[in-house]
């Protein structure tokens, strides 16, 4: 097949799927206002739109028609509901598929009534809507009010091969909890950092409490507050800030972790990709009970969900798997199979190929 893709090409989503179907031997147009740093397949034909963004997501819209005209995909897939969502309705090419990715469902649309208007004006042109999670396929449909056209889940998943256990990277003198993720308030690392503060006081006197660290990795506009905060609670010294890592290096950031956490706080973390490759590489997880990240723990089995913003239940569950090796094994092993089973890249993709092939059909009957 021939898909063209408009999306936002520093985005690592975006460069996994399109790679993964070149791979599979698709010919795949990329077609972005947001050229990235992270490598394409040769078979990767990628093309920069004129107009930068936000302005790109309206002026855009003829240059791109032109561009589909001459590139005949035999449908364009669009990923983000807002901006290039936008986009991909004015440029009226069909069949179009629109994937949402969280706060353009959860976020955008409370933002007021035109916002809302908007954003269900470019849900209704999509020939069809995929969704990451279940939750925010619900969320979907509820901004759509309609059953007649089901939303096609299309879970995102682990390339396990690329995401495995390697004990070998980890220090056995320290014990390290950490995460990785975009340094923005979204994803609450101001509550992992005070629920560590917290763990590490219960703890105090001990040599366990000693051995305990801090890594966060990833950038973002909270950086420099985050990094204050550290101070004023007296972390620096067993606090990393590790910066953004390409992801070919996140596995072995991760393995050097004992615990991974989650402190997001807004349901626009609608799917939990970076807890997949933490249990992916065998690690206890502790999330927030938000958006679609309980969707992909087994509560008790691969990790624990405790509510939002809660330090002392984080704290609590820190504790509870910092002080309890076996535990953090059981859940650990348990992650992984819950991955391999549910959530293997090598699922994902013909997952997505079959919604491919069923709107080329479609499609081909209703010109007949």
């Amino acid at each position: 097949m021939k898909i063209a893709y408009l999306s936002a090409g520093n985005a690592i989503h975006t460069v996994r799927w399109v790679n993964a179907l070149a791979q599979r031997g698709h010919t795949i147009f990329l077609i972005t206002m947001h050229k990235g740093n992270e490598p394409l397949h040769e078979k990767v034909s990628l093309f920069q739109l004129p107009v930068t963004a936000p302005l790109g997501y309206f002026f855009n819209a003829s240059h791109l028609k032109n561009l589909l005209k001459r590139l005949q995909p035999d449908f364009l897939h669009v990923h983000y509901a807002t901006g290039y969502g936008t986009l991909g309705r004015l440029c009226q090419f069909k069949p179009v598929i629109l994937s949402v990715w969280g706060s353009d469902i959860f976020d955008f649309p409370v933002k007021s009534f035109l916002h809302r208007a908007w954003l269900v004006k470019n849900l209704k042109t999509a020939t069809k809507i995929c969704s990451t999670s279940h939750v925010m396929a619900t969320a979907t449909e509820e901004l759509l009010r309609r059953d007649n056209q089901p939303i096609a889940i299309t879970p995102f998943g682990i390339d396990t091969m690329l995401f495995y256990p390697q004990p070998e990277l980890r220090d056995s003198t320290v014990f390290k909890i950490g995460t990785v993720k975009t340094l923005a308030s979204k994803y609450g690392i101001d509550t992992l950092i005070q629920a560590f503060y917290t763990l590490r006081n219960t703890l105090a006197g001990t040599s366990l409490a000693q051995q305990l660290r801090l890594c966060i990795a990833g950038d973002g506009p909270q950086r420099d507050k985050l990094q204050a905060l550290v101070a004023k609670l007296g972390l620096s010294a067993v606090t990393e800030f590790a910066g953004h890592l390409p992801h070919a290096q996140v596995p072995a950031y991760l393995n050097q972790l004992n615990i991974y956490v989650a402190c997001s706080r807004l349901d626009s973390e609608s799917f939990g990709v970076a807890i997949l490759e933490a249990s992916a590489c065998g690690l206890p997880v502790i999330v927030s009970r938000v958006g679609g990240l309980p969707e992909v723990v087994e509560e008790g089995v691969t990790g624990l969900i405790v509510e939002k913003e809660d330090i002392e239940q984080f704290a609590t569950a820190l504790s509870k798997l910092v002080q309890n090796k076996t535990i953090r094994d059981t859940m650990g092993h348990a992650g992984r199979q819950h991955v391999m089973e549910k959530y293997n890249w090598q699922e994902s993709v013909p997952i997505l190929e079959t919604v491919y092939k069923q709107i080329k059909a479609m499609y081909r009957c209703s010109e007949k």
